[in-house]
């Protein structure tokens, strides 16, 4: 008669079998991360191509100092280049003009496209059609609506007309060193405040309505809605409009070449203006190149202040 052992069954799993999903999920992973790779590559090469190199070019190219058209090679310099921009004080009147002229375009900017976003996202008639009607501006290339504005309020161009016709006096806006900068605010205006105003509209159509049915329920005017629900809500959108309305702003170079070059008096001279023609008008390269560090800093500067503004309230973890 013969005993038959039984061989307790476990739990335990032998070491292959353990081992095998480890590898597998590693694999996938790996997978991934490769197509990932592949298809970040074209927008990482053209941000190291476009961006990162000639901001180090700037930087390093700032450092040196050479004769504007002349054949040697610069030499280091070290920080010369930026002592020579701040002990002169044309620089200085454009770096305040600058940030003058930003202090106040922008906040105008998002907060005219907020009130128009509102208003569309609300109940009125044909709100496709306000829509299209608001962003056409945007779509027209900033040289031809250069062109339009520069036409229209030119001495005897048609708005001065109608204002005399209303018997009033007709303006220099772009002749007058009291009118240049802000008619070229009016002209960025118009083209920006429309290309900004989809993106909060994509921003105020995410917010959940419960919200605005709870603030209906409680009685809850539209000014507190407005505050309390809407601009809470929409910090993200905000953020992105506002930094990158800024960043526009700041580089803003084309409809104050075509418009007024810079004058009249140097009143419509912004730094981005400045440089190029620093660089190219001048031939002093490296010194441009300085003031397009310093404008980079001052921007990255407002920024920093427009990310601790309206950066949100994380909630902190309680502690056990």
């Amino acid at each position: 008669m013969s005993v038959q052992h039984e061989v307790p069954r476990t739990g335990v799993r032998t070491s292959r079998g353990a081992g095998s999903p480890a590898p597998r999920r590693l694999s996938r992973r790996r997978k991934e991360l490769a197509w990932a790779v592949i298809f970040l590559a074209p927008a990482i090469i053209a941000i190291l191509t476009l961006r990162i190199a000639p901001s180090i070019g700037a930087v390093i190219s700032s450092l040196h100092r050479g004769f504007p058209g002349g054949v040697l090679e610069p030499v280091f310099s070290g920080f010369r280049n930026y002592s020579d921009l701040l002990a002169n004080e044309a620089f200085r009147d454009t770096v305040v003009r600058t940030v003058v002229f930003n202090v106040i375009i922008n906040p105008l900017q998002v907060a005219i496209a907020l009130m128009v976003a509102v208003l569309v996202t609300r109940r009125v008639g044909a709100p496709g059609l306000w829509r299209t009607l608001i962003f056409i501006p945007a779509t027209v290339p900033i040289v031809g609506s250069s062109i339009v504005w520069g036409v229209a309020l030119r001495p005897e161009g048609p708005i001065n007309a109608i204002i005399e016709a209303l018997g009033g006096t007709p303006q220099p806006f772009f002749t007058s060193g009291d009118q240049a900068l802000a008619s070229i605010m009016l002209v960025l205006s118009w083209i920006g405040i429309g290309y900004w105003m989809l993106f909060l509209i994509s921003g105020i159509q995410s917010i959940p309505e419960e919200y605005y049915e709870a603030a209906r329920l409680d009685r809850a005017g539209p000014i507190r809605t407005f505050f309390s629900i809407t601009i809470p809500l929409l910090k993200r959108p905000l953020l992105f409009v506002l930094v990158a309305d800024t960043v526009a702003n700041f580089v803003v170079f084309v409809p104050i070449q075509m418009l007024t070059n810079g004058g009249p008096q140097n009143s419509t001279t912004m730094q981005m203006f400045n440089a190029y023609r620093t660089t190219y008008t001048y031939g002093s390269k490296n010194l441009g190149a300085a003031e397009v560090v310093i404008l980079t800093l001052i921007m990255l500067v407002f920024v920093a202040i427009q990310f601790r503004m309206l950066r949100e309230d994380r909630p902190t973890r309680s502690r056990r």
